[in-house]
């Protein structure tokens, strides 16, 4: 019926009637907190690009950890600087890497926080990329999936509850399956980046990670923005070879690909609110621009409106406390 006997306005009076009436809950039990562990370092030092977040020893990690787990967020993403990098990125699977000794680490002071392992080369490589170069510059595809399945098997191994492919090959989803059962661990989930843009919104992050490619760039793996079709495609191969989540990656510019990505594939789907995302509310907000926790929280809310299950993001600690 139309107006006046329909007021939408009824159910925004008070606080009690927004509060039964809201259609999006975000709660910490929705994120995951990303941490970026040092190896050999002692401490925490600042990530000038991010305030408020850290490089951290494991020592360091643990803690913080800890304290994630105190506020009831279920989960760490790991990401690892190791203590030196080659061509091939080989500590991404040396058992006593640092992602492999953070996981120990975390799992034996707090057995019921979730840590997932990014699975990745280009924090390892000293050139940058992805996977393996060929002699023409460009990542090798087929090359590179034996040494993420190494790492797959090297993280899982070292108890990572699960493993997060963030490469983009082809077909590396099927192929971390496959080694991963042969090896026993048949029970490790995976968590796809299956649509990840080649973004201008991770900035920040590649500061943080020393993963900034030496030469070149990653458009000719990483997806163009300007493509939604090719994301719900690449979610849905990435479900067919056996991935448990899909994830789109960055949020905020991509809240269509979530909705659509959801809808395709009916799997639980990650959003990665990432650190140009973060860093750009910092830096309003100490301007004086804008309320932190009111666009922080507003943000988040968005990103589960359009359908994400679980959001990745460096707010996480800040957002639990204030939901508390």
């Amino acid at each position: 019926m139309a107006f006046p006997a329909t007021r939408l306005r009824r159910l925004r009076a008070t606080t009690g009637i927004r509060d039964l009436v809201r259609e999006t809950e975000l709660a910490a039990r929705h994120l995951v907190y990303p941490m970026f562990v040092v190896h050999g370092s002692s401490g925490r030092t600042p990530i000038p690009t991010m305030p408020g977040i850290d490089h951290l020893s494991i020592d360091a990690a643990v803690r913080e950890a800890g304290e994630a787990h105190a506020l009831g967020i279920p989960a760490v993403l790991l990401f690892g600087l190791p203590a030196s990098k080659d061509e091939e990125g080989s500590g991404a699977w040396d058992d006593e890497g640092v992602i492999q000794l953070a996981t120990r680490a975390i799992k034996a002071a707090y057995p019921d926080l979730l840590v997932i392992a990014d699975l990745c080369l280009c924090e390892y490589t000293s050139h940058g990329h992805c996977g393996v170069l060929r002699a023409d510059g460009g990542v090798d595809n087929d090359a590179t999936l034996e040494l993420l399945a190494r790492t797959a098997v090297s993280q899982a191994a070292a108890g990572a509850d699960a493993v997060a492919p963030s490469d983009m090959m082809d077909g590396r989803v099927g192929a971390l399956r496959s080694v991963l059962d042969e090896h026993g661990l048949s029970e490790t989930p995976i968590i796809a980046y299956s649509a990840k843009f080649a973004s201008a919104f991770y900035g920040p992050f590649r500061e943080a990670a020393d993963s900034a490619p030496q030469e070149g760039d990653r458009r000719g793996y990483q997806m163009d923005p300007a493509n939604a079709l090719e994301a719900e495609r690449e979610a849905e191969l990435d479900a067919a070879e056996g991935a448990d989540v899909v994830m789109v990656k960055p949020a905020l510019p991509y809240l269509d690909v979530i909705r659509r990505v959801k809808e395709r594939t009916r799997l639980p789907v990650a959003a990665y609110n990432v650190s140009g995302e973060y860093a750009m509310i910092k830096a309003a907000a100490a301007a004086g621009l804008i309320d932190e926790r009111a666009a922080v929280l507003e943000v988040l809310t968005g990103i589960r409106r359009a359908g994400a299950d679980i959001v990745i993001t460096y707010h996480a600690k800040d957002v639990a406390r204030w939901l508390q």
